[in-house]
């Protein structure tokens, strides 16, 4: 899909990933932008410098929240063509992390999804066009070896964006599901030692350099850092072998757990 004269839902845009899309996407041309993000006014700031952008205070675990999002987008541009499902968080810990940790990551980074393609998909469908794209991590394809709760909902992420493909795709409606490793914004900030910046920590304007190169191909698997995809084949090939290594990396990292 090319993003000229397309309207845009960005969510997770004050910052980091979210601020790169819409930079670049405005960059490529897009009708409408709608910036959506819990930090209503770091949305508000990013959409000031983005000529008739406008933002939106969102909180994605919340369906309600999401469906006025979609509901305002549509009464101030029309039809949504690419839903950005960006808006994440990471809480560390084991399986004996607190519930509440592994409840929040659950509804923003696996629930988000849902409530944007329940808001999006079935009209897209009915135009015969459209494209979700809905931001993982490469974690959601190997693991976060310092998060459970991390770890649990990036893979639940990839397995309804590969859902949402399957049903949607012969409908018009085209999916992919971004998996990087380090970059360079909030949430990573102060975790440079970490196994996962060791191939390199991407600019968020890296990460929309690869949306856009991705969106264009229609590949459903958008990874940054290429040696992902090498990575994903290791353990396709030897699981056994790749547990052994997560092992010995975990160890590195949290070796008093």
């Amino acid at each position: 899909m090319d993003i000229k004269d397309k309207v845009v839902v960005i969510t997770g845009a004050a910052s980091g990933i979210g601020r790169g899309l819409a930079e670049r996407f405005r960059a490529e041309g897009a009708k409408g932008l709608a910036l959506a993000d819990i930090d209503g006014d770091g949305a508000a700031a990013v959409a000031a410098g983005l000529g008739d952008a406008f933002a939106m205070a969102c909180d994605v675990a919340d369906e309600a929240q999401v469906q006025a999002l979609v509901a305002e987008t549509e009464r101030r541009f029309g039809p949504i063509d690419v839903f950005c499902s960006n808006a994440g968080i990471l809480r560390l810990g084991d399986e004996d992390q607190p519930d509440a940790d592994i409840e929040a990551s659950w509804r923003v980074n696996a629930m988000s999804h849902v409530y944007a393609a329940r808001a999006v998909a079935p009209g897209m469908a009915a135009r015969g066009s459209g494209y979700l794209l809905n931001t993982a991590s490469a974690a959601g394809i190997l693991i976060q070896v310092d998060s459970v709760a991390y770890t649990m909902s990036k893979h639940a992420a990839i397995g309804f964006a590969e859902f949402l493909a399957a049903k949607y795709g012969p409908r018009g409606v085209r999916v992919s599901v971004l998996c990087p490793q380090g970059v360079r914004t909030g949430m990573t900030a102060g975790r440079g030692d970490k196994p996962a910046f060791a191939d390199g920590v991407l600019e968020p304007e890296d990460v929309a350099e690869a949306v856009v190169r991705g969106m264009a191909e229609e590949r459903f698997l958008i990874l940054p850092h290429e040696i992902v995809e090498t990575y994903m084949r290791r353990k396709a090939d030897d699981r056994d072998r790749w547990l052994r290594g997560m092992a010995r990396v975990r160890q590195s990292v949290v070796p008093d757990r």
